[in-house]
Parts: structure tokens; sequence; C-alpha cells
């Protein structure tokens, strides 16, 4: 995953992000296991936050809206078929930051076709603890609600739930050098787990 930032003005920063994505599964038949591999770009996303309020006397307030300038599935792409609305609420309580974050994404029928992917909402309680000047600990959890995709205005499937558990790391060589690993393992409802790492370089 790429990301960009740029601060637009003093509470209010555009963002654009882009996947690639890639997949290995393997599979049992009768002719014993095989392993089918798949990679390519995914989407790019397209953002806005901006910070309602402070971190005073009460946990600050961050807005973000975003929309999928394009996204790629199986048999073709989309394009402004995506968007996603949310809220941040954060507080730091020296050397403790507690944050909550919940979203909802709608989704729109994918181009040329009648398929519809389930709206999405999202919950994501964290916190995080600074080791020292350099190191940064993560812990929290995601909740996620999926709503059935729709295929001909028809429901296909059912509604879904799922909980991740949330660990983090975050080194920083200095203060415009930041590595951050995120490691999401599920808890309930699916059967899987995601290592990440993203790299912020401010210019």
């Amino acid at each position: 995953m790429t990301n960009l930032r740029y601060g637009w003005r003093g509470n209010t920063e555009i963002y654009g992000r882009g996947s690639w994505l890639s997949t290995q599964q393997r599979v049992r038949d009768t002719n014993g296991v095989h392993s089918l591999a798949n990679s390519g770009f995914s989407d790019a996303w397209l953002g806005i936050n901006h910070q309602f309020k402070k971190d005073d006397s009460s946990p600050a307030i961050l807005g973000f809206a975003e929309t999928a300038i394009i996204q790629r599935y199986q048999g073709g792409s989309s394009k402004f078929k995506s968007n996603l609305l949310g809220v941040t609420a954060y507080t730091s309580l020296d050397p403790v930051v507690l944050s909550v974050t919940g979203a909802y994404r709608i989704n729109q029928n994918r181009q040329d076709t009648k398929i519809r992917p389930g709206n999405l909402l999202l919950l994501n309680p964290s916190v995080a603890f600074a080791v020292n000047d350099r190191i940064t600990l993560t812990t929290g959890f995601q909740w996620l609600n999926r709503a059935p995709d729709r295929i001909n205005n028809s429901s296909n499937g059912y509604r879904q739930t799922s909980t991740d558990l949330v660990l983090g790391l975050g080194f920083g060589y200095d203060k415009d050098n930041i590595l951050n690993l995120t490691f999401k393992m599920n808890a309930s409802g699916r059967n899987w787990a995601d290592l990440r790492m993203n790299w912020l370089y401010k210019i």
C-alpha cells in the first residue's frame, strides 16, 4: 500500500492511497495439493480529513471522507462506486493515547454489472503506549459488520460480523521518518491473519 498526504490547511489534510494485492492459497483435490497465486493492482482512493476539535478537556475529534477512484475486481473495474465516511476520537494521557474510530462504507453497483457489494460498518478502539521517544506500541481490536452482497437487487448471502485483534509497533528514526508494523489476527467470524508495513516520510 502507498499513501501520499498533503497538509492543505492547518487542520485539514488531503491524501491518496493505492493498494497492490497478492494472494496465495492451497487447494486439495484428488490429484494432491496445489498452490494458486494471484497478484496485481487492487484499488486507489482519494480522501480528506479535518480536525474539528483539539485534545483539551475532552477528546479530540477528527472526521474523514474517502472515495474510490478506481477498484479492480474479477472481470473488470469500477470508478467512484465506493465511499467511506468516518470519525476518530482520541485523547492523550502521556505516555498513553486512547482512540476509537468508527466508519461506514457505502458501495454502489459495479460498472456494467448488477452486482453491489454489501455496505460495511467498522469500529476500531485502540490503545497506544509510547515506550520511549522512538518506539510506540499499540493494541486494540476491529469489529466489522458487512451487509450481504446484492445481485439484481436481491440479497445474496447473509450479514456477516467479525472481530480482529490488532497489534502494532511504530519506530521513529526521527520526527519526519517513521516505520509502522501492524499485525491483525482474526478472533471470531473468519480464519485469517494479516501483516502490514507502512513507512511515513515527511517532506
